[in-house]
């Protein structure tokens, strides 16, 4: 079934555990899409009649087996588009999300294959998210978000959010791009040997190369 909407949910699903284990509930999903509960509660229903999701009442909301192949095959588009926006319309990082999110729905298969081939077949984004290959592949490193990061902890700039515009300005005006390295330390974080000014919301929007003290105990 063809269905922006549809697809719309399903890429919100999947993004919500791309860097984060814990399932996304009705309400973040709401929230995500800027929509009222209700309208959520009802469109999830629909989307666990068609076998996309599967969900109980006042549970998570999790992907099935054809709702995350379906999933990874927008979240192609939507990079994949990012991309091309950038390298061969000069857009800026922070220029791209909602164009993609336009053009994601209307362009056909050929042409989207056309544009992967056209920029060499990229893994990655503008914005260091993994851009799953035709059969769906995802490459995956260590990573750490730079709030969880011990004082200490270097590692290369691997992921910065899309979702705030202003931030993503912030974040290149400070020279926090992706493949930068940065240092944590106690007072913020260090570009080389150089302590500089974190914008605010940074720490939960850029994730590093590495892992947690948890997840290596």
């Amino acid at each position: 079934m063809a269905s922006p909407a549809f697809d719309d949910y399903l890429k919100t699903v999947y993004a919500h555990t791309e860097w984060q284990d814990s399932p996304i509930t009705p309400s973040q999903l709401a929230a995500a899409l800027g929509i009222a509960p209700s309208s959520v509660t009802e469109m999830v229903k629909k989307l666990s009649a068609a076998g996309l999701v599967s969900h109980q009442p006042y549970g998570a909301v999790r992907l099935t087996d054809a709702g995350l192949e379906r999933a990874l095959g927008m979240v192609r588009r939507h990079r994949l588009i990012e991309t091309w926006l950038v390298q061969e319309f000069g857009y800026a990082w922070h220029e791209v999300h909602d164009e993609a999110e336009v053009l994601e729905h209307t362009i056909s298969d050929r042409l989207l294959e056309g544009i992967n081939a056209r920029l060499g077949h990229p893994r990655f984004d503008p914005h260091g998210d993994a851009i799953p290959d035709s059969r769906g592949h995802v490459e995956r490193v260590p990573f750490v978000l730079l709030a969880d990061a011990q004082p200490g902890h270097t590692g290369r700039v691997l992921r910065v959010s899309d979702r705030d515009p202003e931030l993503l300005q912030a974040l290149e005006d400070a020279g926090i791009t992706v493949g930068v390295e940065l240092t944590a330390s106690a007072d913020g974080i260090l570009l080389g040997d150089a302590p500089i000014p974190l914008p605010q919301g940074a720490a939960d929007a850029v994730w590093l190369t590495g892992q947690k003290i948890s997840d290596v105990q």
